[in-house]
């Protein structure tokens, strides 16, 4: 596996750029702080503290009202037992959500720092992540547990062309929410999802050149985005009734110009039943990437990665000509993995448009 680092002077982030759709992300804040991501819904997983003793800058972490470790104090082994009491046997000492390693990071040989009865062994690494009660660490590719504070999250978006999406949300027995295309209006989803984070009205007319010509002239109607960041969904909204008419849902890609801008949605293209009888029709979501269907290396590469098995989905023939889109030429500070990053394909199909990154992965899905 590889690694794709994006170093922003005082964080790096760290990702796995051949499965960029479902890598765990790792933050490194130097010099003490590492964050673990989870690969699908990107929830923080894991807390790493480390150089406890680094000066720069000062680090003091407490449990309750007590020092456990600062510049002046170190922690060890027997400060952790005296504080938290008997644990489950192994070099490290472990507690539900909580774990104390005594292995220098720095040292990629596997060698401890010293004895595993060693009193005064010095903590080197302080981890945290979701309570478990048996004493395992959690597996760092296992997505976050439900919490209390994920309410009113978009959990899952079924997307069905020509219609619209239906939005499931956190805590599962909540009620979904359906925006129909042409149906929907500005006030229904003020509504259901409260006001945008952003209201932006379109003024970029650059796309008209492309229009049939009856659809060419002066449009007095209005013509407004909502921005809804936080679920990672933007929706079009247009006419003197202020319908929907495009939705827009971002899959926030590591390493994509993007990346960051809006929360990941995780949505899902459903197909048309096989049958009436058929309760659950087929469908691919943004992290799928094996094809139940025999593709030709002449119409693809050798590989059946993301965009090729979604476009199969939505249509068995090739996929149609595409054209380039360049994030960056609106903003020129953004810092990318690569200079063909910032070059995107946008392939239409019927009522559905996708915008595909270098790496053949699904950035956003646009539905009108």
């Amino acid at each position: 596996m590889s690694t794709s680092v994006l170093d922003q002077g005082w964080a790096d982030i760290k990702y796995d750029p051949d499965a960029s759709s479902t890598t765990p992300v790792i933050l490194h804040l130097r010099p003490h702080l590492d964050l673990l991501f989870s690969g699908k819904h990107q929830r923080l997983h894991t807390i790493c503290l480390r150089k406890l003793r680094d000066p720069n800058p000062p680090v003091t972490l407490r449990y309750k009202d007590t020092i456990l470790s600062s510049t002046e104090e170190a922690l060890t082994r027997v400060a952790v037992r005296r504080t938290f009491g008997p644990t489950y046997p192994g070099d490290d000492l472990r507690y539900p959500g909580l774990w104390f390693s005594f292995e220098d990071d720095t040292m990629s040989d596997g060698v401890k720092t010293g004895l595993g009865d060693d009193r005064t062994q010095e903590v080197k690494r302080v981890l945290l992540s979701q309570k478990e009660n048996d004493g395992k660490s959690q597996d760092a590719l296992e997505e976050v547990g439900e919490v209390p504070i994920m309410a009113g999250d978009i959990r899952q978006a079924v997307v069905k062309v020509h219609h619209g999406v239906t939005l499931f949300f956190y805590p599962v027995s909540s009620r979904p929410v359906h925006v129909k295309l042409g149906e929907t209006t500005a006030q229904d989803l003020t509504l259901d999802l409260g006001p945008p984070l952003r209201v932006h009205y379109k003024e970029d007319e650059r796309m008209s050149i492309h229009a049939t010509d009856n659809a060419t002239g002066v449009n007095d109607e209005p013509l407004y985005f909502y921005n809804y960041f936080q679920h990672g969904v933007d929706f079009f909204i247009t006419g003197p009734d202020h319908v929907v008419t495009k939705i827009i849902l971002h899959s926030n890609v590591p390493g994509s110009p993007l990346f960051q801008r809006y929360k990941r949605c995780n949505w899902e293209i459903e197909g048309e039943p096989e049958d009436d009888e058929d309760d659950t029709p087929p469908r691919k979501r943004f992290f799928d990437r094996a094809s139940t269907a025999y593709i030709s290396p002449k119409v693809f590469p050798h590989r059946l990665i993301q965009f090729e098995t979604i476009s199969h989905f939505l249509s068995p023939r090739e996929p149609p000509p595409s054209m380039h889109l360049d994030r960056t030429d609106e903003e020129e500070d953004i810092t990318l993995p690569s200079a063909t990053a910032r070059l995107n394909a946008v392939y239409g199909y019927d009522g559905i448009n996708l915008e595909v990154s270098e790496s053949s992965q699904v950035l956003s899905v646009t539905l009108f």
